[in-house]
């Protein structure tokens, strides 16, 4: 089963969502991993303290000009979409931070002139806490794409914890990186706030996961501020609420720590037991 937790804006509580949920799912004896897909900035190692037990290096491929036996034809800028290779009367310039890693400059070459070549773009950590463990994928400074990491994240969760829950906290927004760590999913969750800007923000989420014909639910955190626009929305739209986060002082001093909330916060784990009952529901009907 793999949960996505998501939001179409930043600051909604999507990581509190996820840290707590899967801490919390861990002591009803459930086997489930968490995976930090936010990968430009990782967070869920501040509030999961855990035992560091393996790390590796993240690559992409990349295309690296060979000039002895190229003829300066112009097909690889040509077939290449993303902008990411100059061809010039003397010269082939790739531009790396561009490259999508697609290969068809390197197979289209008449000449192979482009043989492909990794780079280094990151590195995937993975921790053990008590009864749980959490992935971490961290995109490396100046690397302009997060989305090759945020692949390669997921298959390192898919391929190491096959029998387990997995829950994955993606980054904010509606981009492609959204747009990576959902589409996989059995399921996505959509934390909003019952505000003008959350809204606003779910309505832009929502028509992602639609465009994808991915199947979610909203959850509403700091529940009590702002108006009732959200639960319009959702209504009018036959959008599923999961469950009503209270709006909580408490909470918010909590999280400034980096603690885990559930164990000190009762309404805080009763909406974390009306997510877990939605989650078992979602694994019956599979």
């Amino acid at each position: 089963m793999k949960i996505t937790i998501a939001s179409g804006k930043g600051g909604t509580g999507k990581t509190t969502i996820s840290t707590n949920l899967v801490s919390y799912l861990s002591t009803l004896k459930q086997s489930v991993v968490l995976a930090d897909l936010d990968v430009e900035e990782p967070n869920s190692a501040l509030f999961l303290r855990g035992d560091l037990e393996k790390e590796q290096v993240s690559y992409k491929m990349i295309p690296k000009w060979e000039e002895a036996d190229c003829t300066f034809c112009g097909e690889c800028a040509d077939v290449c979409n993303f902008n990411a290779i100059v061809a010039l009367s003397d010269e082939i310039i790739v531009y790396p931070e561009l490259c999508h890693s697609c290969y068809a400059c390197s197979e289209l070459c008449p000449t192979d002139s482009l043989p492909m070549t990794s780079e280094r773009i990151g590195e995937i950590k993975a921790f053990t806490s008590d009864g749980f463990s959490f992935i971490e994928g961290r995109l490396d400074l100046g690397q302009e794409m997060a989305v090759p990491l945020i692949a390669q994240t997921i298959d390192y969760v898919d391929e190491n914890f096959k029998n387990h829950i997995k829950i994955f906290d993606a980054p904010p927004g509606t981009s492609c990186p959204v747009i990576e760590a959902s589409r996989g999913s059995d399921y996505v969750i959509l934390v909003t706030e019952s505000t003008p800007f959350g809204l606003n923000d779910l309505k832009l989420a929502v028509e992602t996961m639609r465009v994808l014909n991915q199947k979610f639910g909203v959850i509403i955190n700091r529940y009590g501020i702002g108006d009732n626009g959200v639960e319009t929305y959702c209504a009018d739209e036959n959008i599923e609420i999961i469950t009503k986060v209270k709006n909580d002082r408490e909470v918010a001093k909590l999280y400034s720590k980096g603690e885990l909330i559930y164990p000190k916060i009762g309404h805080f784990r009763d909406s974390l037991d009306e997510i877990v009952t939605f989650i078992g529901g979602l694994k019956c009907e599979k």
